[in-house]
């Protein structure tokens, strides 16, 4: 049983890693064109663009109200905050990149009464220029902290084409999750940001592991020790996924940044078994075979 696996995964790795090759340039491609069309390689919420976010505290139907006000607030969106165990209405979030006094004018008209602040309705206003620095410091925080693992990578196996293994499976999730992102129509906040800080980490655990077991460790064969990485790389991940699925249930229904955190790192997980198990495996058996001139 253990020599037909031996002779499967030796006859179709190559033919597997097929799979990502054509991700990464449909990625590649899709993000080039994104950006020509958007001027930006994600849609940014107000958080990242500026604008105004009022949560009212009263029954309103948000399908309905963004139908109607859609002409009036530039870019608006809703989102409805319910009690999780009765599903009970308990807040509607309105965001919009207009300005706070033309938001709470337009939504006074349309509901018919006042909006105080405090009572029946929450309003936060961020300025633009405030918002792209913050949109420019999170993405100079992922870079560094991208800058440092590779660092941190290379110190440890010392070796080019391992390093780099890691790296590219890294930078691989990041790139398809936000693919994914974008293709789902999320608007990214900053918390969206800095889960793909989060998903950096996330990414090279099980990379490390992989890497760790096929060059430091010399019984058994080459893929027996591919096989008892992938049984506790897996483990690991599918682990981490199940919990932040079952999180990510929990708290969709009243809070906005945790879901946003929850599904990037749902998606990315999902792109990090690929990214490991195909694309790294292949290129760490390929140079292993390659350096001892046929495997061990």
């Amino acid at each position: 049983m253990e020599e037909n696996q031996k002779n499967w995964h030796d006859k179709y790795y190559k033919l597997l890693f097929l799979i990502p090759v054509i991700l990464t340039i449909f990625s590649i491609v899709y993000m080039v064109n994104f950006n020509s069309t958007h001027g930006d390689f994600i849609y940014k919420d107000i958080s990242l663009t500026g604008g105004t976010s009022v949560t009212i505290y009263d029954a309103v139907d948000a399908f309905q109200l963004k139908a109607d006000l859609s002409d009036k607030l530039e870019d608006i969106n809703t989102r409805v905050v319910s009690d999780l165990f009765t599903n009970e209405q308990k807040a509607l979030v309105i965001k919009t990149k207009s300005d706070g006094d033309l938001t709470k004018q337009v939504l006074e008209d349309y509901l018919e009464y006042d909006l105080i602040p405090g009572e029946n309705a929450d309003f936060e206003f961020t300025g633009s220029a405030l918002s792209e620095s913050f949109y420019q410091q999170l993405l100079t925080a992922i870079l560094i902290a991208f800058v440092f693992m590779g660092i941190v990578v290379f110190i440890i196996f010392r070796t080019f084409v391992p390093s780099m293994a890691v790296i590219i499976s890294a930078l691989l999730d990041i790139l398809m999750t936000l693919v994914a992102v974008n293709l789902f129509g999320m608007q990214m906040s900053t918390a969206g940001i800095v889960a793909f800080l989060m998903l950096i980490g996330y990414s090279v655990d099980t990379d490390i592991l992989l890497t760790t077991r096929l060059l430091k460790r010399s019984e058994g064969s080459l893929n027996k020790r591919i096989y008892s990485a992938f049984q506790t790389g897996t483990t690991m991940t599918l682990t981490s996924l199940l919990a932040i699925v079952f999180a990510l249930f929990v708290v969709k229904s009243f809070s906005i940044i945790l879901t946003q955190i929850f599904t990037i790192l749902a998606i990315g997980l999902v792109f990090d078994l690929l990214n490991t198990w195909i694309t790294n495996v292949a290129i760490l058996k390929w140079y292993i075979e390659k350096k001892h001139g046929g495997g061990n």
